[in-house]
């Protein structure tokens, strides 16, 4: 019995090498250009969401150092998952950061809020 493949992108079926995974080059193209497109696709929708988390942030840092609660952030579009790096402080406290506005996870007064700050230079070390 012959096994017969076919083209994942036209369904024709293919006809030479036994290796062989597109009929031409140009259903080879398609398939590369979808490929990137979809993850390109990926980087951007990342890259939509860091931007969102950072403006937020920013907007609600108006001193360098505020409180604010949690539901206000994400009711602007803020996304705790998405972030570029992180800092420890000495007490263990682990900050989140999107670029140079960081956020804590708090819990005040019984109402999650998260503590955002600014980078500063002494939290290279």
């Amino acid at each position: 019995m012959i096994d017969h493949k076919i083209c994942p992108v036209c369904e024709s079926p293919l006809k030479g090498r036994s290796d062989k995974k597109f009929c031409s080059t140009k259903c080879k193209s398609i398939n590369q250009y979808e490929t990137r497109q979809e993850k390109e696709a990926f980087y951007l929708e990342v890259d939509r969401r860091l931007k969102t988390n950072r403006k937020v942030l920013k907007t609600y840092n108006f001193r360098g150092f505020t409180t604010v609660r949690k539901e206000l952030l994400i009711n602007d579009g803020f996304d705790p998952n998405f972030f570029t790096h992180y800092w420890k402080n000495s007490k263990g406290n682990i900050y989140l950061f999107v670029y140079d506005y960081g956020f804590l996870d708090l819990k005040k007064s019984g109402k999650d809020k998260y503590l955002i700050v600014q980078w500063q230079e002494y939290m290279r070390k």
